[in-house]
């Protein structure tokens, strides 16, 4: 097995994903310096130690915390690892990568899904260890592997770590305002036209003040999406060229199958009438469409001549 001098990388897809995050970062830095306030001498202390706190992406405790509770992993049982192992060390040795600087898990369910996160994680469903190929699991894990490669498991957390304060403040606002709205229907029109001019002028007011900032966040989750879908393309690139093309493309079939399965779901309760997906929830898809990816793919899928 040959180790590859470059184990980890920052790719555009990445770099892109960080650089969208800033807007959000910086409204969370204007939360998190207004609850400084209430700190006194130590406000500086804690806006440092928000800062400081996107380490923890890389610190494996937590890691494994966030692997628990978060994305509902365990870890494999010896059956399952017994499968796994062997599977991780082929994808591993042809891409050059130390495969035990990663920990593999498992989601307990019967759909056919993978996920990278955080600095270490790689996790597949029970059904991807259960009803898999070899092949086709490997092809999986490729691709989730390529994500951890190309930088895109840590930046997605570590920009949604640091877009938290802002969301969670935007969500008090929103819940506090319509406990304002309700309230004010009991003084009538006057009242609801007051407190709506009150917000009209304190959101004037902030997007005045912050340059407009509150207004290009507004298009971040379009541009995040677009950036998401073109690094699934990316991880699909790095398992295809390590020679698992054929297979992910198979896995791209039961994905799509099941997709096509999830519809007919959906339809057969919406009493037949076929659900269509529009067009602004397209563009906020952080996977592109099954067509797209095998298109993608096309290249490793040709004959060698």
């Amino acid at each position: 097995m040959h180790i590859s001098k470059d184990q980890r990388r920052t790719d555009a897809t990445a770099v892109g994903s960080l650089l969208l995050h800033l807007p959000n970062f910086l409204c969370s830095l204007f939360v998190v310096a207004l609850v400084s306030v209430f700190f006194g001498g130590l406000g500086l202390l804690v806006i440092l130690a928000w800062l400081l706190s996107g380490a923890l992406v890389f610190h494996r405790p937590t890691e494994s915390a966030l692997a628990r509770h978060l994305l509902r992993l365990r870890y494999p049982t010896p059956q399952e690892q017994a499968r796994l192992e062997p599977v991780w060390r082929e994808v591993t040795a042809r891409a050059g990568i130390e495969g035990r600087a990663y920990e593999l898990w498992v989601e307990e369910s019967d759909n056919l899904n993978a996920v990278a996160a955080a600095g270490h994680i790689v996790g597949v469903t029970r059904f991807a260890v259960d009803q898999l190929p070899n092949g086709e699991l490997a092809a999986v894990l490729a691709h989730e592997l390529g994500h951890h490669v190309g930088g895109h498991a840590w930046s997605s957390l570590l920009g949604y770590w640091y877009a938290l304060p802002g969301r969670l403040a935007w969500r008090f606002l929103k819940a506090f305002s319509g406990v304002v709205f309700k309230v004010s229907r009991v003084f009538g029109c006057f009242g609801v036209v007051f407190v709506a001019m009150f917000f009209g002028f304190i959101a004037l007011a902030t997007v005045g003040t912050l340059y407009g900032l509150p207004l290009l966040i507004l298009g971040v989750p379009y541009a995040l999406a677009a950036v998401g879908r073109r690094s699934e393309l990316r991880a699909d690139e790095h398992a295809a060229a390590l020679g698992f093309a054929p297979m992910l493309a198979a896995v791209l079939d039961k994905l799509h199958q099941q997709d096509q399965r999830r519809t007919a779901e959906l339809t057969h309760r919406n009493g037949g009438v076929p659900v269509q997906e529009s067009a602004l929830s397209k563009l906020l898809s952080s996977h592109p469409d099954h067509y797209t990816r095998l298109h993608h793919l096309q290249p490793y899928l040709q004959p060698q001549r």
